[in-house]
This record gives structure tokens, C-alpha cells and sequence, in this order.
């Protein structure tokens, strides 16, 4: 199914046309309107004119998340604030949030982009789906909301926790789509199979973003909720959900290229790297009034193909994420992505999809250790110390295999590990304590 199939099926030729047209309106947009944009620009030497092709972007310098931080509130904004018709922000958990504005179109475009994304999954205007994101200056709840309220699916915005409610919920609206954080599909699952009422769920498809998943942990959520569940990408800094996302294909996650243009860098020295390769996804905005955004470093670690798919789409298709540039984890010398973990855990039929990973130093050295449940028919194993101790060898074993380090692995009982309805923290990191 397609939401706008003339775009989405675009010759490869007809994109890079499109995405030069609008690259050049952009960034004299920019120069214009947007003061720091000017600034930075002239620095580096480039003047709209000097667009002449897509690889003349390498000449534009990047912007980075500190660049918003340090032009809160309203410093990239390009229209005055009358223009402005609604605001998003990050979390702030670092410091100040990033700060988003949007105009009229810009929220047309973004529901667009989620529209067609949420139909190549599979919604349609049958879907009844249910919204367990935060509502708030979080962008997914009212991203996913806008975007599914144009295909005509009917909306539950139930926003995140009450768990037990949402599960009734379920029941009563027949609601047979999820949009929520991987680990909260998970949750959900676990508390309606504890109470006896897993079966009585229609869930067809899963819409799912926000946090991390890797297949191994999205093949545990479906098995658990039987539903087909796709994933979606986006960051407020850029619109939010609706840069790219699965289609039934799951063979990579489209970008809405006439809306963004990406590219991917090396993270070490910033040059821009062959297509094919792996690196660093940066993304400029093509058509942002608002707040456009000119080749904004996301630091998520991933590659892009740009054959067309399967399903008919010509769009470019992102890998999802390994992990973040900055999420990395330096072991000894090592590096390590949560992400790489957790595949490992997800292999192991004894282990649940839930985990905590505990930063530590020690005699000036940092150490892992690996927190892991049992899922509740294997509890038993905490009874039995032999095949406990197994497991255990297995498990380090194959974690040494794929890490290249040692770490330290506890295995605790179902349910002993913290649940989360919006994105799961799952490292915890002691080393200045």
C-alpha cells in the first residue's frame, strides 16, 4: 500500500533532481532567514551560489545537538514567531532541551511523511491503533497521531502508563495496532499474560520506535503480542518519527528523501564516506520552514542502500541504527554497542528481553557487568545449580565471542530487573562513584 505513490516510486534520476532543487532553495533559505546559519556559512566560505551539485553539501559544515543548545530558545528558528504554530522539545536530560518549531506546513509535510511510513507497514483506515507514547513536547505521541489520523485510522491516544488500563483498553476498542517503545510492547505483553488475557488482544502490527531494538528483541515482542512489528526513525531535532521507516519488506528502513537528504560520515574525521559504507548518519531538512536544519549529525551509526526495494519503493533504505556513536561503549580498549548484547542475550531461549548493563571502574579500569532474567518457565534454573552454571558458561562464552572482552554476567530472577514505559535506561554507569 502506498500513501503517495508517485513520490515513493520516483526514479532515482527524479530524486537527486528534486533533492538539488531543494538543497539550493534550502540553503539560501538558511543564509537569508537564519542568522547563525549566515555566520557559519560565510566561515566557511560558502555562499548559495556554490551549490552546484548534491556533493557540493561536503563544503557546509555540520550542525551538532550542542549547536541547538547553545542557540536555546528560538535561535535557528527562520520565521518569526507568528509563523510558528506549534513547539517540540528533547528531554533536556543534559542540559537545556533542543527546541523545535514548526509552521503550518512543516506539519503537513511531517504527517505526510508518517502517513506513508505507517502504510507501508500495513496501517490503513481499518487500523484501530493505539498510542502509548508520552503526549507532550516528546514528538512520537503526536507524530505517530497526525500521520495515522490522515490514512483515516481510527486513534487511541492513550499516551504511556496505567498499564492495566491500556490493556483494558485493548480489549474494549479492539484495538489491533501498537504504537509504543519496543520495551513497553514487551511489558504490556508480560502484565496481559499475567493476567490471562493475552489472548483475548487482536494486535495485528506494532509501529515502534524511540528506543533501540534489534531483530533478535523485536522477534521476541511479536512472538509475545502476535503481531508484525516494524520499526520507525526520527529525532526531534529533525521533525521527529517519520524520516524513515519499515515497510512490509523489513529490508531496511525507508527515507522520505524528498524531505531529507542523508548522507553518511565518518564519525572520527567527518568526511563523507562512499555509498555502501558504514558510519555516521547526518541528515539535512529539505523543505522545514520552521526550523530547517543543514546536514545535522544524529550519531547514529548505520549504512544506506539505495536499490530499489521490494516493495516498490525507490526511496533509500537506512539499516537500523547498531547503536550511537556516543552510546558506545569504550571497554578496555574495546569498543562496545548495547545493541551487540543484546543479540547475543535474545539467542538464548532461557533469557528474557530484559537486561542492564553496569559501568564500573576498577583499579583505573572499566568493567561490564551484564544483569539478565530468566523468563518466568525457566525460573526453576535459580534452584539448580548445575544447569544455572551452564547457562552462565554459555552465555560469557558467546558475550567474549562477539565482544572481544571479558565481562562479569548475572543472572536474576523474572521480574527483578526495572520495567519502563517510555524509553528503557538500561545503562548504568558508576564509574565516577
Amino acid at each position: 500500500m502506498y500513501f503517495q505513490k508517485d513520490i515513493e516510486t520516483m526514479p532515482r534520476a527524479d530524486i537527486e533532481k528534486m533533492q538539488l532543487e531543494r538543497l539550493q532553495r534550502l540553503v539560501k533559505y538558511c543564509y537569508d532567514n537564519v542568522p547563525f546559519y549566515h555566520k557559519r556559512l560565510s566561515e566557511a566560505g560558502v555562499c548559495p551560489e556554490k551549490i552546484k551539485t548534491l556533493s557540493d553539501i561536503q563544503y557546509i559544515p555540520y550542525t551538532t545537538k550542542a549547536d541547538m543548545r547553545d542557540n536555546y530558545p528560538y535561535g535557528l528558528f527562520a520565521v518569526p514567531q507568528s509563523k510558528i504554530v506549534r513547539m517540540h522539545a528533547s528531554s533536556g536530560t543534559t542540559g537545556k532541551p533542543t527546541v523545535v518549531g514548526y509552521t503550518a506546513n512543516d506539519l503537513d509535510h511531517w504527517s505526510d511523511c508518517v502517513a506513508r511510513l505507517a502504510m507501508a507497514a500495513g496501517a490503513d483506515e481499518n487500523t484501530i491503533v493505539q498510542i502509548c507514547f508520552g503526549y507532550g513536547l516528546f514528538t512520537g505521541a503526536l507524530g505517530l497521531h497526525y500521520g495515522l489520523e490522515k490514512i483515516g485510522a481510527t486513534v487511541v491516544p492513550s499516551s504511556s502508563g496505567n498499564t492495566e488500563k491500556q490493556i483494558m483498553l485493548m480489549q474494549d476498542f479492539g484495538t489491533n495496532a501498537l504504537v509504543a517503545t519496543p520495551s513497553y510492547a514487551q511489558y504490556i505483553g508480560e502484565l496481559a499474560r499475567e493476567k490471562g488475557v493475552l489472548d483475548k488482544l487482536q494486535l495485528k502490527l506494532g509501529l515502534f520506535g524511540s528506543e533501540g531494538c534489534t531483530i533478535e528483541m523485536r522477534s521476541a515482542i511479536e512472538k509475545t503480542l502476535n503481531l508484525f512489528a516494524t520499526d520507525n526513525y526520527g529525532m526531534s531535532e529533525l521533525n521527529g518519527p517519520g524520516v524513515s521507516g519499515e515497510c512490509r519488506e523489513r529490508c531496511g528502513m525507508h527515507i522520505n528523501e524528498d524531505h531529507y537528504y542523508a548522507e553518511i560520515i565518518d564519525p572520527a574525521t567527518g568526511d563523507v564516506l562512499p555509498r555502501g559504507s558504514e558510519g555516521e548518519l547526518v541528515v539535512t531538512t529539505l523543505t522545514k520552514e520552521g526550523m530547517p536544519v543543514l546536514r545535522y549529525r544524529t550519531k547514529d551509526i548505520t549504512k544506506i542502500n539505495y536499490e530499489k526495494c521490494a516493495c516498490g519503493r525507490t526511496f533509500a533504505r537506512m539499516d537500523k541504527p547498531k547503536g550511537r556513536s556516543d552510546d558506545m561503549l569504550k571497554i578496555r580498549g574495546v569498543n562496545v554497542f548495547p545493541s551487540q548484547i543484546e543479540t547475543v542475550l535474545m539467542s538464548f531461549k532461557e533469557i528474557a528481553p530484559h537486561y542492564q548493563l553496569v559501568l564500573t571502574r576498577e583499579n583505573f579500569a572499566d568493567h561490564l557487568e551484564i544483569k539478565v532474567e530468566l523468563l518466568e518457565q525457566y525460573s526453576s534454573l535459580l534452584d539448580n545449580f548445575p544447569a544455572l552454571s551452564e547457562l552462565h558458561a554459555k552465555i560469557t562464552k558467546e558475550m567474549k565471542i562477539v565482544l572481544g572482552i571479558q565481562t562479569k554476567l548475572t543472572i536474576v530472577g523474572c521480574k527483578t530487573l526495572e520495567r519502563f514505559q517510555g524509553k528503557a535506561k538500561r545503562i548504568v554507569d558508576l564509574r565516577n562513584q
